[in-house]
């Protein structure tokens, strides 16, 4: 088959990334008789086809100094709201996640060698847990920026991240990495050594990575070193936090009251009285993680392939908070309590609410050690025929157990002060002597299990005067479950936050699919070739029934130079075991309101009467390769994503306005379902707001925008010289709840992450015969926020500019044995920005770098 200029820019790396490896992969086209590309199941002789796919190396991965794939993919200008990572300290429990279209990782599908991965990670995971992947292994990235639910299923909404590990590989190959930042935190060190050898009838390889991550603490940076306030009226700042205090905050009916250490009282005032929970807040959490792999294929026969894979995971995370906020309300007798809040205005027998913020124990510690295992084993040949089979068996489970320690036993405290051994003003009663006997540690289990029984057929069916008719079907059963087991203290209520309930739950599906690729004409005027590509697949649910997807993709090559390409699909996204059956709990997340707390509870939950997600997906675009400009290539692809009945919860923040009255507090809009379903309550003598979260299917979302890519590969002054820009246009991302429609293009929140309006990432990359530099800037478009959206007089900041981001790297292979590489990311210790309603760190950890500049090297030895 005539192979085009267009075979160099079909499948575009991310700019910020070495092309290397897609000069590699389209080499690897020409010597291999037929491929599987990510997004179809039809083997072809070349990696063209209608959906455009990203591909990211080993090389690229290394010139980031990334230890794990997630600081890699959550870089993509096409990955966007909020993705888990390291920075991310309240709420983590240490996981990494990937959320291509900002849709949710939920709608991004992981696969690891084009099967499915389990769902990983604290608790009853319904995500992939990054950190499984053992990114020393990874051979290339495929990033599938496409519907693919008639492909493979579930979960492929947004797109499909395919893993591909590294098999076939032959020698020795060791790495020791480190990397700290300027400020002397946050230091990592990873080692890891890959053995592999093959034997006359196959091949196996061994592979073991081991990382140490340390922490950074809000308290070392002036952007985080305390909570930021805003005071309106005179236009400045002041470091607040929260009014759960240390030495107690007593609210009355006519006193706010905060407490001293010698046992008296003054009026509480935010600017002088508020708790800096920041000082004891990790910024970069810490983790230690181990990674095991074996893949092997061993011939049976001369067509027939036995094929084996095995991965292992361990990993032990901390997060670290302000010691806890406790509260409690009881009733004031001055008798046995002391007669210190009488002068203030409060009276005998006044029932009264108390918070205390824990300094007397410590900060919060939150553990997890998690195991991860999954083994693929199958069977794959040829029939006398050319046509091809496969049959596998994947085997998944992951395990976990967190603890939170430095927690008090509220109920015991409480039903010790009804007894009146227990005085709550009394300062020596809340010594660290006294209260060990109500310090405990919870302790928490989960986990998930995936099986999938597989088998698949592939192969030329018939010709046409274009060519041959490509074909491939299959069946699957899959079956899930998922778990998790809070602490016993936990679950029936008795710690200080409300009562978490267990998870538990199973489903089974029945899959079959078909494919087929139609070359529809070939050598014509204007129509080099012209493919149709088109899927179906059928499922059965054991929770929800029977559906279908499809999928019509066009492939219209006009000549060497230029290829017009599109796809129209459906896609299925059914509830996981933990969108059913997760127990409630509580969540604190952050909310803006006149005299609110900063934090509100919040119940979050499953929630069993949910339906199925259903979405159409359209992409288009071209791939353009000159040649009259060798070594040049750009693409551009729009795309558009509706999904109906989407499974989420309401924006906390959105349920605060419209249930509440910002001028006077008051309750409002209680016939909306949305205000009934959430049940809002809001104390003003504390200040506290809480209201129901659980998820539900509350509606539609749909995004649309553009990706462009230019590339450009030439030689100047003796040098190989490779530059490109990648660029992602978000042109909106509306969610509409049913009652309220939100479009969050160009906003950051305070909870869901952000989605800029550009995202663009540029590489010059200049190499040497024995040395390699690069240049890297990745730029965010200026934000508005979310919370300002209803009232910006009231934000002094209501607005973030424009972020960029400089990064540089290099290598230097000494000989053919030892080479080393090094490299500075954030250049310019860019800080991360303030604005008005931020997330955490007076910031968004999901969207900026809170590290500052980071220093990373590493040597590699190889045999």
């Amino acid at each position: 088959m005539k192979k085009s200029i267009l075979g160099l820019a079909v499948v575009s790396a991310i700019p910020m990334f070495s092309s290397m490896q897609v000069l590699a992969a389209d080499d690897a086209a020409e010597s291999i008789e037929k491929i599987q590309v990510t997004g179809s199941r039809i083997k072809r002789t070349d990696m063209e086809t209608s959906s455009p796919v990203t591909l990211i190396g080993a090389d690229d991965i290394k010139a980031m100094g990334a230890s794990s794939i997630d600081g890699v993919l959550q870089k993509m200008t096409a990955a966007s709201g909020a993705m888990t990572n390291p920075a991310v300290n309240n709420g983590s429990g240490g996981n990494a996640r990937v959320d291509l279209r900002g849709l949710g990782a939920q709608r991004t599908l992981v696969l690891v060698n084009g099967r499915r991965m389990i769902n990983s990670g604290t608790g009853a995971a319904s995500t992939v847990d990054l950190n499984t992947i053992p990114v020393s292994m990874i051979k290339q990235v495929e990033v599938l920026k496409d519907g693919a639910s008639a492909v493979y299923g579930t979960d492929a909404v947004a797109g499909v991240v395919n893993i591909i590990l590294k098999d076939d590989f032959e020698g020795l190959d060791m790495n020791l990495n480190g990397a700290i930042t300027g400020e002397g935190d946050a230091d990592e060190t990873s080692f890891d050594i890959t053995m592999g050898s093959s034997f006359d009838r196959g091949n196996v390889v061994i592979g073991l990575q081991y990382t140490d991550r340390g922490d950074a603490s809000q308290a070392d940076r002036d952007f985080s070193d305390c909570p930021i306030e805003e005071d309106y009226e005179n236009g400045s700042f002041y470091c607040g936090g929260s009014s759960y205090t240390p030495f107690g905050h007593v609210w009355a009916e006519n006193a706010d009251l905060q407490g001293q250490a010698d046992g008296e009282w003054h009026d509480f005032t935010s600017a002088g009285d508020a708790y800096n929970y920041s000082a004891t807040s990790y910024l970069y959490t810490p983790m230690r993680r181990l990674n095991l792999t074996g893949i092997g294929h061993f011939d049976v026969t001369d067509e027939t392939r036995l094929v084996s894979e095995f991965t292992y995971s361990k990993r032990w995370s901390t997060q670290q908070m302000a010691p806890q906020p406790v509260w409690f309300d009881f009733t004031y007798d001055a008798d046995t309590m002391g007669d210190s809040l009488l002068s203030h205005g409060v009276a005998d027998g006044e029932d009264i609410s108390y918070g205390r913020r824990m300094t007397d124990v410590g900060p919060r510690g939150y553990e997890q050690v998690v195991d991860t295992v999954r083994a693929v084993i199958g069977l794959d040949g040829a029939f006398d025929n050319g046509w091809g089979w496969d049959t596998s068996v994947v085997f998944g489970r992951n395990d976990s157990v967190d603890r939170a320690t430095n927690l008090l036993n509220m109920g015991s405290i409480q039903d010790a002060i009804e007894e009146g051994d227990f005085n709550p003003l009394n300062q020596a009663d809340w010594s660290g002597s006294n209260l060990a006997q109500y310090n405990y540690t919870e302790n928490n289990s989960g986990g998930s299990q995936l099986l999938v029984l597989s088998a698949g057929l592939n192969g030329e069916v018939m010709e046409l005067p274009a060519g041959y008719v490509g074909f491939a079907a299959g069946i699957e059963r899959r079956e899930e479950k998922a778990w998790y087991v809070p602490d016993s203290l936990t679950s029936q209520g008795l710690a200080n936050d409300p009562r978490v309930e267990p998870t538990g739950g199973r489903f089974d599906v029945n899959e079959a699919y078909v494919e087929f690729a139609v070359p529809l004409l070939a050598d014509a005027p204007f129509a080099q070739m012209v493919d149709l590509s088109a899927a179906v697949r059928a499922f059965d649910y054991s929770t929800f029934g029977s559906d279908e997807t499809w999928k019509l993709g066009l492939t219209w090559r006009v000549n060497d130079e230029l290829m017009l390409r599109a796809v129209r699909s459906t896609a299925f996204r059914a509830p996981t075991v933990s969108e059913l059956y997760q127990g409630k709990s509580p969540s604190f997340e952050q909310v803006n309101f006149p005299g609110a707390q900063d934090q509100a509870e919040v119940t979050v939950g499953g929630n069993d009467q949910l339906t199925p997600e259903l979405a159409d997906t359209v992409t288009a675009g071209f791939v353009y390769a000159p040649e009259w400009l060798d070594g040049f290539s750009m693409t551009v692809d729009y795309y558009e994503i509706e999904i109906e009945n989407s499974i989420s919860s309401v924006n906390n923040q959105y349920i605060v306005e419209n249930c509440l009255d910002a001028s006077t507090g008051a309750y409002k809009n209680q016939d909306t379902a949305l205000c009934q379903s959430s049940a809002i309550n809001f104390n003003q003598s504390t200040g506290r707001i809480s209201f129901n979260n659980q998820l539900q299917n509350i509606g539609n979302e749909s995004t649309k925008g553009y990706d462009v890519n230019f590339k450009y590969a030439f030689e100047a002054a003796g040098l190989n010289w490779r530059t490109g820009l990648d660029v992602t246009i978000l042109d909106e991302y509306i969610v509409d709840s049913g009652t309220s429609t939100i479009d969050y293009t160009g906003l950051v929140t305070s909870g869901i992450g952000s989605y800029a309006k550009v995202k663009s990432n540029f590489t010059l990359n200049a190499s040497g015969d024995n040395w390699d530099a690069q240049y890297q800037a990745r730029m965010i478009d200026g934000l508005d926020s979310y919370a300002c959206l209803a009232d910006d007089s009231e934000c002094l900041v209501p607005s973030v500019g424009t972020v960029v981001y400089h990064d540089i790297s290099g290598s230097y292979i000494l000989n053919d044995t030892v080479s080393f590489s090094a490299g500075v990311n954030n250049l310019f210790d860019k800080q991360a920005p303030y604005y008005s309603g931020n997330n955490d760190s007076n910031t968004d950890p999901y969207t900026y770098d809170v590290l500052g500049r980071r220093f990373f090297a590493g040597m590699n030895i190889k045999f």
